[in-house]
């Protein structure tokens, strides 16, 4: 048995005749019978010609929904319909697919329907446990109640009035601020005026602080159930880059149009996967519109703006804001040599210009050579400008991290040979490398294996170290983690507060062993 939440409308204008003829009832009537379309790609081509102002994604997310509602909900199962009146619905289905006429709002209708037994028409939604009642925010017509038991707990609903809750919570069990407070957040907003913040406000709705791949893959998973969708893709660019978040599988208004068209916000493709390339868009330089003048403007203007920035060169777009090329003292130079009252045009050079999208690695050598790329968008309109001075404090800023981990390591190894025994240290790794005699010396041990190595009060009391011992190993734990983490991608980089707990262990232990 599972269980199903099936909306009855943007208003539900729809809930009025689902409940007096025992019916659940979706949208998207102008697609017609659908009794014989028994497959996804057939379901899509009818929604194509309805609908052919709407992109490929909100096609492939309606298709996906008439198909569970023709097909995969099946007799027996429980169905949930949220009421305007804040109480909740819960009935059985009983029947197959049908498009049939019903009565809705005392006008007729045909509509894709199918017949349920109606259990209870007016519990409160006070009766369910707040973890069960977000996991019915999602903002699709048509969606599965799939995760905290939630079939069974619907089950004892609709015969108690009361939901029991997890199995594994206790009773007073409520969710945190949590993902679904984020579809209610963008159901409560217009189509004119979409959810807006930055990357790194939208990690912390799943307490993130890094696009790692775990937590991709979960965001991922979680805005697929909850029916939204984010632009630009959350995975792209800098942590600190402006993304709406949308509704991605809303049915269609009275004029046919989703929200997400309604919007005017463009979405294209697929949900990208957790990143495993280090973009150009990942550098904060990449995303700052760069000083530039505009073909047209007096070399005098260019001349002005380059020392008032300090800087060696500016780009020179047109009216579009697409790269014309660039001014450079070098060029401006060449130019008044050939003609002393050389203008901007003669002084403009060509420039190259790298896609946001572009692996960065691939870049490297230009900009060493150059001193400099220019970056556009997928309209060809230039982004930002990335110098060698750019990739200096990048990459400074993403080895370091390494290294302090290094150092940490190295100082636990000394020590760890000097107090330690070799059997000691063997019964301190995993069982495979305790078994298989790979451990030589503390160098063949993990980060991990410090912590057995030092817990017991007798063998941290061998090291002479005059510090808090649990408070040691706290922060030894927390390295372990960070250490774990950097060893996964992520195109974010380090906060100082992420760093700290790192920092301030390497200085305990330069303390306590002041040699190099």
């Amino acid at each position: 048995m599972r269980a199903w939440v099936v909306r009855a409308g943007r208003d539900g204008e729809r809930e009025q005749a689902a409940l007096e003829e025992g019916l659940v009832i979706t949208g998207w009537q102008e697609v017609g019978d659908l009794g014989g379309a028994a497959d996804r790609e057939t379901i899509r081509t009818r929604l194509q010609a309805v609908y052919p102002h709407e992109s490929d994604r909100v096609v492939a997310n309606w298709t996906g929904q008439l198909l569970r509602f023709r097909q995969e909900m099946a007799i027996g199962d429980l169905v949930v319909l949220p009421l305007r009146t804040s109480r909740i619905a819960i009935g059985r289905i009983t029947g197959g697919y049908e498009f049939r006429e019903v009565r809705e709002d005392r006008e007729s209708g045909l509509r894709h329907v199918r017949p349920v037994e109606w259990l209870v028409q007016d519990l409160e939604r006070t009766a369910f446990r707040q973890d069960l009642l977000d996991s019915m925010g999602s903002l699709l017509t048509v969606f599965e109640l799939s995760r905290f038991e939630a079939a069974e707990r619907v089950a004892a609903a609709a015969r108690t009035r009361v939901d029991p809750g997890r199995p594994d919570a206790g009773p007073s069990a409520v969710g945190p601020v949590n993902p679904d407070t984020l579809a209610e957040e963008v159901a409560r907003r217009s189509a004119a005026d979409p959810l807006r913040l930055t990357i790194r406000d939208f990690l912390a709705v799943w307490d993130a602080v890094r696009r790692l791949p775990a937590t991709v893959d979960q965001i991922q998973r979680d805005l697929a159930r909850l029916g939204l969708v984010t632009s630009p893709p959350f995975t792209e660019g800098v942590i600190d880059t402006t993304i709406a978040v949308l509704p991605d599988g809303d049915e269609p208004d009275d004029q046919g149009a989703s929200t997400l068209t309604r919007s005017g916000v463009q979405v294209v493709g697929d949900p990208d996967p957790a990143p495993v390339t280090y973009r150009v868009s990942n550098l904060g330089a990449a995303n700052r519109r760069p000083v530039s003048v505009r073909v047209g403007d007096t070399l005098r203007s260019a001349m002005t703006k380059m020392i008032l920035h300090s800087y060696s060169q500016l780009a020179v777009l047109d009216e579009d804001g697409r790269l014309r090329g660039v001014v450079s003292w070098e060029s401006i130079g060449r130019a008044r040599l050939a003609d002393p009252a050389a203008e901007l045009a003669s002084a403009t050079a060509t420039a190259r210009e790298a896609d946001g999208n572009d692996d960065l690695l691939q870049w490297i050598d230009e900009i060493h050579q150059t001193g400099y790329v220019f970056v556009r968008d997928q309209d060809l309109k230039v982004t930002g400008l990335i110098t060698a001075a750019d990739l200096t404090v990048q990459f400074g800023t993403r080895v370091r991290p390494f290294v302090l981990i290094e150092e940490i390591e190295q100082r636990l190894r000394r020590t760890a040979d000097v107090h330690f025994t070799l059997a000691e240290l063997r019964a301190a790794a995993p069982p495979r490398q305790r078994n298989n005699g790979s451990v030589q010396s503390a160098a063949d041990l993990s980060f991990g294996a410090y912590k057995h190595l030092l817990k017991e009060p007798a063998d941290w009391a061998r090291l002479r170290w005059d510090v808090d011992h649990e408070l040691f190993l706290d922060w030894l734990e927390q390295c372990r983690n960070f250490r774990n983490d950097l060893m996964h991608f992520s195109p974010d980089e380090l906060t100082g507060e992420q760093l700290a707990p790192v920092e301030g262990l390497l200085a305990l232990l330069r303390s306590l062993d002041p040699r190099a």
